[in-house]
């Protein structure tokens, strides 16, 4: 919320700080001038009885007595200072022997001086508490944890005029904006659903991975309901004294009902919302304190005759404690998953509108190429792609800036340091065409090819990189088959024309092994152990030593067959391996279209999407 500007003057902590500095500086300069004009009398200090036989010797000229400290002038012209007692008949000796004396009171001894360094202390206290208190409430937003403002909830408030979202600056997550509508309608026409008696769900939990948008989505409901938005962290709420983590609640909610109909956003509030009973302090614990207060607050919304409506986001909901799940609270849960392709091309075109790119960029073949890729992730790539074209002085962002960005951020950056001999770089050429080939002549069952590249590239000496034409979310045992296949391409080319064996396919057969695994445990595409789930929960096994053996074999045996189908693939299409090969050692990366046109291989046709 933007605050109205304020005309009467109040210190920043940095003009305090300042002025802290500049005043200790001047008491000090005050100081030390003081004890210079000291040094500059020449006061010589003398005991009592030494100023009395002075006196009685004539050799004291002039003094000046305050209660029991005497200042004076001896006959030389010598100044000097004592101490003497309170003895009426000291008086009678200095009249005695001519000596001048003046008696001042003690009380008009205290100066200018003295009230200078007493303003000085009472000023610097002052500004030294004035700075801290000051420094505390900017930094916490208004109401952070500090002594003046504990239990304030720090919570920042938008007024609707400051919110500019609204669904349309949601690019994406259609069924997360349907479930949203309701909410909407209820803070714009409560009295719609109060009229039969329906009670609208109160607090919307937000489940998904960071950077998909949840914070965004809150913000964006409450642009389209024209209502006061208060934003805060779970872990705002929780402090080490106990209590003030309820009492920011408390405060939170009050304010909360005072803009009603409003928003409430609690972002991560598996801070202060997991199970209770697992604190050092079991119940009495601080965050569980929180904990119930949220629960209490939340409890009493039927009763309010205001709309207040809490929105919550978190990735682990499966931490939360089931009191804040059930009906009348959080019962309304909304899944804000990874963009599909369609919402992955959506994103990318506001952030690409952003910035200044070549007309033919093919946004949609980017968003191909970046599957499971969040909304930051994506706002990441345009950036890294922008920042790519700018070190090569271009009039524009090019396609290819997206694919250095997009490799840079799955790959990693080109490695140029690595020096590799003839003999590794024509291993690994063959390595990759073994990959791609594989991948090329089983059409049907895998990802289209993108690209093959033998440049060195994060912790791959080569890359062969498919580019999704779809979403899918069925796989079939033949299209699990194939990938195992291209996986093992790379090892069983170098088989073929080098007969060694290499430690570059490790994530090869990691990857193998892993589809091989879940084919037979998961979904029953093994016909030896048939259609039976063989699962690990919190680390144990729900099967037994003899399965497991039975499971291990089964891995071996599946994914031999696979390897020997793949040396046969190989095998009978040697020619265009070596082709390939060679071409790769001479380009160094070649894209799908090069590769098909050198092997004659048809293109494949993309699958009709139904809308």
């Amino acid at each position: 919320m933007k605050k109205p500007k304020n005309n009467s003057w109040t210190p920043s902590p940095k003009n305090l700080k300042n002025a802290l500095v500049a005043l200790i500086i001047f008491a000090g300069v005050l100081l030390v001038l003081h004890k210079l004009t000291e040094l500059g009398r020449n006061v010589q200090v003398i005991s009592y009885s030494s100023f009395l036989e002075k006196v009685d010797q004539n050799l004291v000229k002039k003094v000046y007595i305050s209660g029991q400290d005497v200042e004076g002038i001896l006959a030389d012209g010598t100044h000097f200072e004592t101490v003497i007692s309170h003895n009426a008949n000291d008086y009678d000796r200095l009249r005695a022997h001519n000596v001048e004396f003046s008696v001042i009171s003690p009380s008009n001894q205290l100066g200018i001086w003295y009230l200078f360094l007493f303003s000085c202390l009472f000023v610097a206290i002052w500004a030294i508490w004035y700075f801290i208190r000051s420094r505390n409430i900017g930094a916490n937003g208004g109401g952070g944890s500090n002594i003046f403002t504990m239990g304030k909830s720090g919570a920042r408030m938008f007024l609707p005029s400051s919110i500019k979202e609204n669904f349309n600056s949601v690019a994406g997550a259609q069924e997360a904006k349907e479930e949203l509508i309701d909410v909407i309608d209820f803070l714009k026409n409560p009295k719609k659903y109060q009229r039969l008696g329906a009670k609208i769900t109160r607090g919307v939990l937000l489940i998904g991975e960071p950077g998909n948008g949840k914070t965004l989505l809150a913000r964006a409901v409450a642009g389209e309901a024209n209502c006061p938005f208060f934003s805060i962290s779970g872990s705002n709420f929780i402090e080490v004294f106990v209590g003030v983590g309820a009492a920011r609640v408390r405060d939170l909610f009050a304010q909360a009902r005072k803009h009603a109909p409003s928003i409430i956003f609690i972002d991560e509030i598996d801070a202060v919302g997991r199970h209770r009973g697992s604190g050092m302090g079991g119940g009495n614990d601080e965050r569980e304190q929180t904990l119930n207060q949220l629960l209490a607050e939340m409890d009493g919304f039927e009763t309010s005759p205001t709309p207040i409506i809490v929105i919550a986001a978190t990735n682990r909901v499966d931490v939360l404690d089931k009191a804040l799940l059930r009906p009348g609270r959080f019962d309304r849960h909304v899944h804000v998953s990874y963009p599909d392709l369609k919402s992955r091309e959506s994103i990318l075109n506001i952030h690409v509108n952003n910035i200044k790119a070549e007309e033919s960029l093919d946004v949609k073949t980017i968003a191909k190429g970046t599957p499971g890729f969040s909304g930051a992730d994506l706002a990441n790539l345009v950036n890294e792609a922008t920042i790519n074209a700018s070190k090569t002085d271009k009039e524009a962002v090019t396609m290819n800036d997206f694919e250095e960005a997009r490799d840079k951020i799955m790959l990693g950056k080109t490695i140029k340091s690595i020096m590799l001999t003839p003999d590794d770089k024509k291993l690994i050429a063959y390595h990759e065409s073994g990959h791609a080939l594989v991948r090329l002549l089983l059409p049907e069952t895998s990802d289209p090819l993108h690209k093959v590249t033998i440049i060195p590239r994060g912790s791959a000496l080569g890359v062969t990189h498919s580019l999704p034409e779809r979403e899918k979310y069925i796989t079939t045992k033949e299209e699990m088959e194939a990938s195992v296949m291209s996986a093992l391409g790379g090892r069983v080319a170098e088989e073929i024309i080098f007969n060694a064996l290499t430690t570059g396919a490790y994530s090869d057969f990691q990857a193998a092994s892993h589809i091989v695994r879940n084919m037979i445990c998961h979904y029953g595409m093994s016909p030896e152990l048939g259609t039976i789930i063989y699962s690990q929960r919190h680390g144990d096994f729900e099967y037994s030593q003899k399965t497991a053996e039975k499971i291990d074999a089964e891995v071996q045996r599946l994914t031999g067959l696979y390897h020997d189908q793949t040396r046969t693939l190989l095998e009978a299409n040697r020619d265009k391996l070596d082709m390939l090969a060679n071409a790769l050692l001479e380009k160094e990366t070649m894209n799908a279209d090069e590769i098909y046109e050198l092997l004659g291989i048809t293109p494949r046709q993309a699958h009709k999407l139904i809308n």
